[in-house]
């Protein structure tokens, strides 16, 4: 079990007969500092080496990749059962985001996306999840990770208590503002509901893609157990109860829901939500053969959602080069040797 697996009272249990204080000093490192244990020379050498060996890293480095001239960064992470995860770090000019995977694998079987495609394994730990972070915030130095979206392989709301445990940990702990942290879901009703009645101002990303039950449901199979008008009366609670602004995250296919019938279907959802809608060209996976949109029917998509009242902007394309971009995460790539961090 990864040190970040343990809550406060069992690291203290692991730490037993060492001089209470000594707790608080591992838990500054791992968070605050986000150090490798290492690293923290605080702590007596014989410490460390008892606690690593106890608890080892949840992560072992298969395989790093980067693009756009190092400003994109993608890992892939072996787990200790053999599982895999991609992690992917963003620098722009003004920010740093990290995206992290929440599962291995994932169960929404959505055709357009890598990971749908590839099926579902088992839900991440707070821990596995939290380190990804950390591995993040160590490359970036000495640029701070500014932004954590939880946006990668999986669904988060299918792994929502351990999800919620991370973001607390990374609120509480690590620093981090709420307000910097996104958590997307394709519309798992429950999820979002248990999310607009707590305390954190998280913000929401529900991944649409289509405004009508029939195009969705073709597009989003989770659609037939919540269909839209359910999903958007949720998303209503959310932004009552949270007063956040809601983001629509739609991805654009070629000749599917790049129409003009889809930009007024979408601009209707939105109206009453007051919601943003962040379109993304489709990056190209090799169990969907279907196209992107070109990229003048996806200024053209964009336009015309503004024409009709709707914040809409177009996401920049990071990493597709290397696999790293919307939709193309798969755990795939072929594994180097391991190299533990």
């Amino acid at each position: 079990m990864s040190l970040y697996d343990l809550d406060r009272a069992a690291l203290a249990a692991a730490l037993v007969g060492q001089p209470r204080y000594r707790c608080d000093q591992v838990w500054d490192g791992l968070y605050r500092r986000a150090a490798p244990l290492d690293q923290l020379t605080d702590l007596p050498a014989a410490m460390r080496d008892a606690l690593s060996a106890a608890h080892p890293g949840a992560l072992t480095q298969a395989a790093r990749s980067t693009a756009d001239g190092g400003n994109t960064v993608k890992w892939l992470w072996s787990l200790h059962d053999g599982e895999r995860i991609e992690t992917v770090l963003m620098h722009y000019p003004r920010r740093t985001t990290v995206c992290v995977s929440t599962q291995a694998g994932c169960a929404m079987a959505c055709d357009f996306c890598a990971t749908g495609q590839a099926g579902f394994a088992r839900n991440l730990t707070a821990g596995e999840i939290l380190e990804q972070v950390v591995q993040a915030r160590q490359s970036a130095h000495p640029r701070r990770v500014d932004n954590v979206v939880f946006m990668g392989m999986g669904e988060p709301m299918a792994n929502f208590d351990r999800t919620w445990q991370a973001v607390e940990r990374l609120t509480a702990d690590m620093g981090l503002s709420a307000r910097s942290l996104t958590i997307s879901t394709v519309g798992l009703t429950p999820g979002i509901r248990r999310m607009a009645e707590l305390e954190l101002p998280v913000n929401l990303a529900v991944s649409l893609h289509a405004a009508n039950d029939e195009l969705r449901t073709r597009l989003v199979p989770i659609n037939r157990r919540y269909p839209i008008a359910d999903l958007m009366d949720a998303c209503a609670h959310y932004v009552r109860s949270r007063r956040r602004r809601l983001s629509f995250e739609w991805a654009l296919i070629d000749g599917v829901n790049d129409r003009g019938d889809d930009a007024q279907e979408l601009a209707a959802l939105c109206a009453p939500l007051r919601a943003h809608v962040n379109l993304i060209p489709l990056n190209p996976t090799g169990g969907f053969m279907t196209r992107g949109s070109p990229p003048q029917r996806v200024q053209a998509f964009a336009e015309h959602l503004r024409q009709l009242g709707v914040n809409a902007t177009v996401r920049a394309n990071r990493g597709s080069d290397i696999d790293a971009a919307c939709g193309q995460l798969s755990a795939a790539t072929p594994m180097a040797p391991p190299t533990r961090r």
